[in-house]
């Protein structure tokens, strides 16, 4: 009995030892089983998404497509607006170039008249005497004189020296009908002594202005229609006004001779006609 007890002892240890083992086999076989599925799982989820990625890419390459066979339809319509366009632009630039070639030709001219006048003035008046100057400024010519030739100390009264000068100018200007004539009177800083006729400087500038005006006119047969009077007071100094012959520097009057504005258009008008025979 005793020997048919501890058999059966044995028999049941190993019965229980070969179970044990298995159920770690098991176990370890289950757990990779399991890791494997998550992993399969993992795989299949980022396929799931590169999928719909693929998927959204691949519609809207369709719908970009279609956009491109739409566009390519209106780019034939505007590529023949552009076409068009483009040569009419062109054709304007061309229009543009003649024209501003004209006007460049026209410009050339009249610097070349303004020229011509300079030398004619230089000769006549006698550019050596040095309160006679004479320049070009932006195709304009100024003469300025020194009051000193011009008037007395505070008169307007023109004196005999001046009038020889003004008669070289009155020739000169009598030979360009194109041409018009602002005469500017100009002043020094001192405040002047109002004498029941005059006020101030701005009086003296205009009367001076006014009587070298009338000498023209009147003794020299200068046409009135091409002569302006004008006084500019002591506001537009050569120099500073603060030494005796500074002063007598800014106290001038200065004769502005310039093409008429309506002569100056007919002549570019007229030299675009040619160019364009």
């Amino acid at each position: 009995m005793r020997k048919i007890v501890i058999a059966l002892s044995v028999l049941m240890a190993l019965t229980s030892c070969v179970s044990k083992k298995q159920y770690a086999a098991l176990e370890a076989k289950n757990k990779e089983t399991q890791d494997l599925l998550n992993s399969c799982t993992v795989k299949l989820n980022s396929c799931l998404e590169e999928k719909a990625g693929l998927a959204a890419t691949v519609e809207g390459l369709k719908s970009h497509n279609q956009d491109l066979i739409n566009s390519s339809k209106d780019l034939t319509v505007l590529t023949t607006k552009g076409a068009e366009n483009l040569e009419k632009s062109l054709e304007s630039l061309k229009e543009k170039d003649l024209k501003i070639s004209r006007l460049q030709d026209a410009l050339t001219k009249k610097d070349s008249v303004t020229l011509a006048l300079v030398t004619s003035l230089k000769g006549a008046v006698g550019i050596n005497d040095p309160d006679i100057e004479i320049n070009v400024e932006k195709g304009v010519v100024f003469i300025s004189i020194a009051d000193k030739l011009l008037f007395k100390s505070g008169s307007y009264d023109v004196s005999d020296k001046a009038k020889s000068v003004l008669a070289k100018v009155a020739k000169v200007v009598n030979d360009k009908p194109d041409f018009e004539c602002m005469v500017e009177g100009h002043t020094d800083d001192v405040p002047y002594k109002s004498n029941g006729v005059l006020l101030d400087n701005w009086d003296l500038s205009v009367k001076r202005s006014t009587s070298i005006v009338r000498v023209l006119t009147n003794d020299l047969g200068v046409n009135p229609a091409k002569l302006i009077a004008a006084g500019r007071s002591s506001y537009v100094p050569l120099v500073a006004n603060d030494t005796p012959d500074n002063k007598a520097r800014n106290r001038r009057t200065r004769i502005v001779v310039m093409p008429k504005i309506d002569q100056f258009y007919d002549m570019i008008e007229k030299e675009m006609k040619k160019q364009a025979k």
